[in-house]
């Protein structure tokens, strides 16, 4: 007689336990998870949405931060091209902050049309994220503006950092409108990129590679970042109305050499033309295309 046991009476088969990859998500699996992500953060609360977006906004200032402070006197000591090249690597920290430390980012955020566009929200949660996003960054860099304000870190340098950061602020207020929102189509293209990129993401490492490139070269071109420069022009606003003499005498300057930096060429020549183009650069040439290649109604989702 067989003393084998009847593979049928010993009940069903254990599962074998799931297969760990390493390997990086392809891009039909970031699509899918992408369109997740947009979901969670289209219908999360209005609050916590504020709060995340409050340190996004502080999160991107301290890479404007970092940047201005790094280039700051490299002006006729650099060739132009290393000058760009460091400020890029330098605010990478904005981006770096806001998706490994976690944050609402309204440029990022333009990616929710992928959930949008495959019908799993309606645009108006669109809207709202965006609305309550963008608030939340202009208060977070307006914040944080105004405590580097306090800290007086513009002297440093013999007075190098608030130099730097009045002639950038002119620069952006001096673009004419159509630039303006081109090089807002031109950065928020390479934003979502790097936070596209970081959807095939496993580890910290990987996300914050992903992230390098793209930041360093949109920073690099010059393109225009609107909650950047919820920072940028702030800055070299406030150091204008209330430097104190001696700072004016130690770089040689004066208020009126900075004629283009008003709060009226803030909102208007800058600020909105550069949103406008990042919504454009980020919802449109990435978000959409991505969904209309991977995601679009007729095609196979990965699981």
């Amino acid at each position: 007689m067989s003393t084998q046991s009847d593979p049928a009476a010993s009940g069903p088969a254990t599962p074998p336990p799931p297969v760990f990859s390493v390997d990086a998500f392809i891009p039909p699996e970031m699509a899918v998870k992408a369109e997740n992500v947009g979901v969670k953060k289209a219908t999360m609360g209005w609050r916590n949405t504020f709060a995340l977006a409050v340190l996004a906004g502080a999160f991107i200032a301290l890479g404007a931060i970092f940047s201005t402070t790094a280039t700051a006197g490299a002006a006729g000591q650099m060739p132009y091209g290393s000058i760009r090249l460091t400020a890029g690597l330098a605010f990478c920290l904005g981006l770096i902050l806001v998706v490994v430390a976690g944050a609402e980012l309204f440029t990022g955020n333009n990616l929710i049309v992928m959930a949008w566009a495959d019908r799993q929200l309606p645009f108006s949660k669109v809207l709202r994220n965006w609305a309550i996003v963008y608030a939340g960054n202009f208060a977070g860099s307006i914040a944080t503006v105004v405590m580097m304000i306090f800290t007086l870190q513009y002297t440093f340098g013999g007075g190098a950092v608030g130099l730097n950061a009045l002639n950038i602020a002119n620069a952006k207020c001096s673009l004419g409108f159509v630039q303006a929102f081109a090089l807002g189509v031109m950065c928020n293209a390479l934003v979502c990129l790097a936070v596209w990129l970081c959807f095939s993401a496993r580890s910290t490492t990987d996300k914050i590679l992903s992230i390098i490139f793209p930041i360093t070269a949109f920073v690099a071109a010059g393109f225009e970042h609107s909650i950047a420069n919820m920072y940028f022009i702030p800055i070299g606003l406030l150091i204008k109305a209330t430097a104190a003499p001696e700072f004016w005498t130690a770089i040689g300057k004066t208020a009126a050499d900075y004629g283009n930096l008003t709060w009226a060429n803030f909102f208007i020549a800058n600020l909105l033309p550069v949103t406008i183009g990042n919504i454009i650069g980020g919802a449109v040439m990435v978000g959409l295309v991505y969904w209309f290649i991977y995601i679009r109604k007729g095609l196979t989702k990965p699981s």
